[in-house]
């Protein structure tokens, strides 16, 4: 539906602009760490790379992508004010919740990462005020949405979790042993877990709950018996493997009433209504930019 698409490229303006901030803080300490341009990074045989032909490459690659980010997030900034809109704390907070309890798979989310998560959402509330702030909607078409979405606005309650799945059930055993011993779990999964996908992440597997079909009651009902920074102490019986789960963060689910989501019903018809792209680049033409690539046209 042209809503959920309009919603999933929402999620991933927030993703991208994430990666994109996280490259420029590699470079950042990169450079921060620097003794010079012409220190070694790497050796194959005789030949060396310097940190300056490490930097000049990550800079070719990603610096416009980069560049181009942070001018949109400045762009933002200013329009906001201009027009005086503001995004309150409590919107921030209810997209978060909804990333975490409605799209699953956090990708090797960590708690430290949530303060960019926040930064990144009210940026991106605030663009879609902005571009629909001439845009009028009545009260009985928002309501009309909010009665027809009611399960949107119904976040069940979502669990944090990482697991490391092995084949046998002396596997998992031999597996507690040694996180209880003081084995990292991450370190564990990373080494030992059949799951390819969440064992990259070190055992990361996201949030899930009771609206996930990819576990059963009895698995849920595990780990919603788990603390916070505990692992299950039994090993539990998969279809054709055994697994072990760690609870990360355990989130309450919330059933939003109307005037709590009456903003973001508002900015989701005027999108719709506009049918444009959820982008900043229309506004660049309205701010005094100067930038190092040159032309703005071709940003």
């Amino acid at each position: 539906m042209k809503r959920e698409r309009l919603k999933r490229e929402k999620i991933w303006i927030i993703i991208a602009g994430l990666i994109l901030l996280n490259c420029l803080t590699v470079a950042f300490f990169i450079s921060k760490g620097s003794t010079g341009n012409t220190e070694v990074v790497a050796k194959v045989g005789k030949e060396k790379i310097t940190r300056q032909d490490w930097l000049n490459e990550m800079e070719s690659r990603y610096g416009k992508e980069i560049l181009s980010e942070l001018v949109d997030q400045k762009i933002i900034e200013t329009a906001g004010k201009k027009y005086g809109i503001k995004i309150s704390d409590q919107a921030v907070e209810r997209e978060l919740m909804v990333i975490k309890t409605m799209y699953g798979s956090s990708g090797g989310y960590q708690s430290s990462d949530e303060e960019k998560m926040r930064e990144q959402i009210k940026s991106s509330l605030m663009l879609e005020e902005i571009l629909t702030k001439d845009v009028k909607v009545s009260e009985k078409e928002m309501k009309s949405y909010f009665e027809q979405n009611k399960n949107q606005f119904h976040l069940p309650d979502s669990y944090h979790i990482s697991k490391i799945v092995v084949q046998t059930k002396k596997e998992a055993e031999q597996t507690l042993k040694e996180l209880e011993q003081g084995s990292s779990f991450a370190v564990l999964a990373m080494e030992r877990s059949i799951d390819e996908f969440t064992a990259n992440l070190g055992g990361d597997a996201g949030y899930v709950n009771e609206d996930s079909d990819r576990y059963s009651k009895d698995f849920l009902q595990i780990i919603k018996k788990l603390k916070p920074g505990k692992w299950s102490s039994k090993p539990i019986k998969l279809e054709n493997s055994y697994a072990i789960v760690m609870l990360h963060e355990a989130v309450k689910g919330k059933e939003y009433k109307y005037k709590d989501v009456k903003d973001q019903i508002r900015r989701q018809i005027a999108l719709e209504q506009m049918e444009i792209p959820v982008s900043a680049k229309p506004l660049w033409n309205e701010t005094d930019i100067e930038w190092f690539y040159g032309d703005l046209e071709a940003h």
